[in-house]
C-alpha cells in the first residue's frame, strides 16, 4: 500500500468524456485518458484491503461480484502510484490476457466490490487497468514473446472471440501449436463485429491479433467449421479441439407481421455497420442504415444501447428502446447490499446521446412489441407496443401484457436486441456433443470437457451469453484442462 491515506486524500476522477453532440459525428472512441499524475493519484486510492473483494470473482445474491479473472488489482494499483508501470503490466497480464479489451468494455465487477465503494466511491480499477496496458504498448513493454520450446501437440480453437483468443494465447504460451478457425472474414468474433467501433476501436483488436500471430498462433478466417470444414477433419488432425463459438442464435420476436422488411437482429445490424466502416469507411452503402428513420430497439441491455448509439450516428429521425422489465431503482435497495452487484439504473453512452439529441431518454420500461405493421410494399412502417406487468406464477415473476395499453409507434427500422438462446445448432451436431436446455454445449460438471474425447468447450457457447471478462476466464480454464489432457500435468493458471 503505497499511500495509506490515499483513499482519504483523493476523490475518484474518471477519464473525461467527449460531448455527446460532438462524438456522434464519428465512430471513434471518445474517452481521452487522464494525465499521468492524475492516474497515479487514482492508483493511490486503493486501500490494499485485508480481504480484497475486487478480485473475488464469486456468485453472491444471484449475480457475480468481483473479477472472474481474479485480477490482482491492489498490487498493480500500488505499482501505478509508485510509477513502476512495467511491473504493473506484468502483474496485470499474469491473470488477464487482454486488459486492453476489458479496460474498455467490461462493466467493472471489480469496482462494484471495491471496499472504497462501501461508504464512498470505488477505485477506478478498470481505467487504471487500461492505463497500464496502453502505456505498456506505447513504451514497447509489450512485444512478441514466442515460446522457446514447442511440445509438438496441435490444438484447434473454433471461434476467435474473447474465449477463443484467451484459450489460444494460453496454449501457445505453453508451447502447443495452435490454429484458430473463424467463420467471419476477420478474427475477433464478438470483439470485432459485436461491439461498435466507438466502444472498442478495431485497431485495438487487430493489434492483439497481430501480436498473437507474431508469437506463433495461426488464424484461418472464412472457415465455417461444421459446414465447410467437417468436425472429423479437425479431430483427426488435432490433438485437442476447443469450441468457442459463442451464443449466436438470437432470440426472435414471435408477433404478427414479423416477416416485414426492415426488421433485423441487432447483431446483424451492428455487424453490417462495423464491416462497412472497416471495408469502405461507410461510404459504399453496404450496411443497414438508420438514416432518416424512426427506429425501435427491442431490448434494454448493452446490445440495445449499442444499437441506439449506432443509429444516432447514422442520423436516425428518432429512436425508442423497449425494455420488458421495470425501471431499476436509482440507488441500491436494502435487499441489494455491498458487495453484491448493484442493481441500479444505468444510463449508458447511447442513451446519453439520445437525451442530448432528442431531449429525452429513449427507454420505455415494461413495454414490448405486440404487432408489426407494414405498408403496401411489405416494409415496416409502425409497431404496436403493449405495457407489461409482473404476475407471480409458481414463485417466479412473469411479465404479462396489460389489456387496453396498446400504443402505435412510428417505425421504419426495427432492431431485435432481446438476447440469445444458445450456440448455432449445427456446431454441436457436427461434433456430436450434447447441449443443455438453454441450447449451450454441455460439459462435465465443473469442467470444460464435452462428452466427446479431446473436445472441449468454453465461453458463451458453454455458459450462455455473458461478459467479455467471463469469456476470457472460460478460455483460460479450458486451456488449462486441455493442457492437462495433452501433457498429463499443467502449469497454466
Amino acid at each position: 500500500m503505497g499511500k495509506p491515506t490515499g483513499f482519504l486524500e483523493y476523490e475518484r476522477v474518471q477519464n473525461p468524456c467527449d460531448d455527446p453532440k460532438e462524438r456522434i459525428r464519428h465512430f471513434r472512441e471518445f474517452h481521452p485518458p487522464l494525465e499521468e499524475d492524475q492516474r497515479r493519484c487514482q492508483g493511490a486510492r486503493c486501500m490494499d484491503c485485508g480481504v480484497p473483494f475486487c478480485q473475488s470473482g464469486i456468485r453472491l445474491g444471484g449475480a457475480f461480484t468481483g473479477c472472474p479473472l481474479h485480477n490482482m488489482a491492489p498490487e498493480w494499483n500500488d505499482l501505478i502510484y509508485h510509477g513502476n508501470y512495467e511491473e504493473a503490466y506484468k502483474r496485470l497480464h499474469k491473470t488477464n490476457n487482454f486488459p486492453e479489451f476489458t479496460g474498455r468494455v467490461c462493466p467493472a465487477l471489480c469496482e462494484a466490490a471495491c471496499t472504497c465503494g462501501l461508504h464512498g466511491d470505488s477505485v477506478t480499477v478498470r481505467e487504471n487497468e487500461l492505463f497500464v496496458v496502453e502505456r505498456a504498448f506505447a513504451s514497447g513493454t509489450v512485444k512478441p514473446d514466442p515460446p522457446k520450446v514447442r511440445t509438438g501437440k496441435r490444438v484447434a480453437v473454433v471461434g476467435s472471440g474473447p474465449a477463443g483468443l484467451a484459450a489460444a494465447d494460453q496454449l501457445n504460451r505453453r508451447g502447443h501449436l495452435v490454429t484458430v478457425f473463424e467463420r467471419d472474414d476477420r478474427p475477433g468474433g464478438l470483439l470485432m463485429y459485436g461491439i461498435p467501433n466507438m466502444k472498442l476501436d478495431k485497431t485495438i483488436v487487430e493489434r492483439r491479433i497481430d501480436l498473437m500471430r507474431a508469437e506463433g498462433v495461426e488464424f484461418k478466417t472464412g472457415v465455417d467449421v461444421g459446414r465447410e470444414l467437417g468436425a472429423g477433419s479437425l479431430t483427426a488432425v488435432f490433438d485437442a479441439v476447443i469450441l468457442c463459438c459463442g451464443a449466436k442464435s438470437p432470440r426472435d420476436l414471435n408477433v404478427p407481421g414479423r416477416e416485414a422488411k426492415g426488421v433485423y437482429f441487432a447483431v446483424d445490424f451492428l455487424t453490417s455497420t462495423t464491416k462497412s466502416l472497416l471495408d469502405h469507411g461507410l461510404k459504399a452503402g453496404t450496411f443497414i442504415s438508420a438514416k432518416g428513420k424512426d427506429v425501435v430497439v427491442v431490448g434494454g441491455g448493452d446490445t440495445g444501447n449499442d444499437c441506439v448509439g449506432t443509429c444516432i450516428r447514422h442520423g436516425c429521425a428518432s429512436v425508442t428502446q423497449l425494455e420488458m422489465m421495470p425501471r431499476p431503482p436509482r440507488e441500491r435497495a436494502d435487499t441489494n447490499p455491498w458487495p453484491e452487484w448493484p442493481r441500479v439504473e444505468k444510463t449508458d453512452y447511447g442513451q446519453q446521446e439520445a437525451i442530448a439529441v432528442f431531449g429525452h431518454d429513449p427507454r420505455l420500461y415494461q413495454r414490448t412489441v405486440k404487432e408489426i405493421l407494414r405498408d403496401e410494399k411489405g416494409n415496416v412502417n409502425s409497431v404496436v407496443t403493449v405495457a407489461l406487468e409482473g404476475i407471480n406464477r409458481d414463485g417466479r415473476t412473469v411479465m404479462e401484457p396489460v389489456a387496453g395499453s396498446e400504443e402505435t409507434v412510428p417505425c421504419q427500422l426495427l432492431l431485435i436486441a432481446a438476447g440469445f438462446v444458445g450456440t448455432d445448432k449445427y456446431i454441436p451436431e457436427a461434433f456430436g456433443v450434447e447441449t443443455d436446455a438453454r441450447g449451450n454445449i454441455r460439459t462435465a460438471e465443473g469442467t470444460y470437457r464435452t462428452g466427446v474425447p479431446k473436445v472441449f468447450a468454453a465461453g458463451d457457447t458453454r455458459r450462455g451469453q455473458s461478459l467479455v471478462v467471463h469469456a476470457i476466464a472460460e478460455g483460460r480454464g479450458a486451456a488449462r484442462e486441455a493442457d492437462q489432457f495433452l501433457m498429463g500435468y499443467t502449469n497454466l493458471i
